[in-house]
């Protein structure tokens, strides 16, 4: 499979698959196609199913196979943002925010990610659920606004908004944090509690959550009955 990524705000993610090779998507994902391509919508057993929902995604996906000779197909970003891809394999696994997957080959396996802190499963926000792909093969994922890459080493924590977790490595852990002071906690507008990441690994932050935009633009939208 050969992919190229075009677009500024609202990239895709075009795949050039050969004869038989397969595509993994979440609904509503394709944006244009050879006609050589077939789609077979599968559950993938309750399981897997249930756990796609918990992660944030639809309980079923399209499977997309190039029929009869190399085709075609393209995948577009639901925000404003970018498509970024993930070459995974052992060793190389990665947990991500709810919902940002896109597609993948069919090696890739997408399943639900738990904190194993408590407290981040409480107040953490995206902390608590998230996603987690393993397997082998390439992946796209979607990041909301521009994204920023760190390099944790063992022990080296950064603290962070909740919903501006893109992404870490397994090898970080998740915890949460309060915030400073009843007066920061009210007054502050920066919520009671924060998000810890702690080394080692690589992690990606993004600069505008969907969250973030929704929360900005809800004072300028119409009340019901106006």
């Amino acid at each position: 499979m050969r992919y190229e990524i075009k677009g500024g705000a609202f990239p895709v993610v075009i795949c050039y698959l050969e004869s038989g090779e397969q595509m993994i998507t979440e609904k509503g994902s394709m944006v244009w196609q050879s006609p050589n391509i077939t789609m077979d919508t599968t559950g993938g057993g309750i399981g897997r199913m249930f756990s796609r929902a918990f992660s944030g995604e639809s309980m079923f996906q399209n499977v997309f196979t190039a029929q009869g000779g190399p085709g075609m197909i393209a995948f577009g970003s639901s925000f404003p943002g970018k498509i970024i891809p993930l070459s995974i394999g052992p060793g190389k696994e990665m947990v991500l925010q709810k919902k940002a997957f896109l597609a993948s080959e069919a090696g890739i396996d997408l399943d639900i990610y738990f904190s194993k802190k408590l407290g981040a499963g409480f107040f953490g926000g995206e902390g608590f659920i998230m996603q987690k792909l393993s397997g082998q093969g390439m992946a796209f994922v979607e990041i909301d606004g521009e994204l920023i890459e760190y390099e944790l080493a063992s022990g080296q924590q950064i603290i962070v908004d909740t919903g501006n977790v893109a992404g870490f490595e397994t090898g970080v852990s998740i915890d949460i944090r309060q915030v400073a002071g009843l007066k920061n906690k009210m007054l502050g507008g920066e919520g009671f509690f924060n998000t810890v990441l702690t080394g080692p690994g690589k992690i990606w932050l993004q600069t505008m959550p969907i969250s973030g935009v929704a929360d900005a633009i809800k004072p300028f939208l119409p009340t019901s009955g106006n």
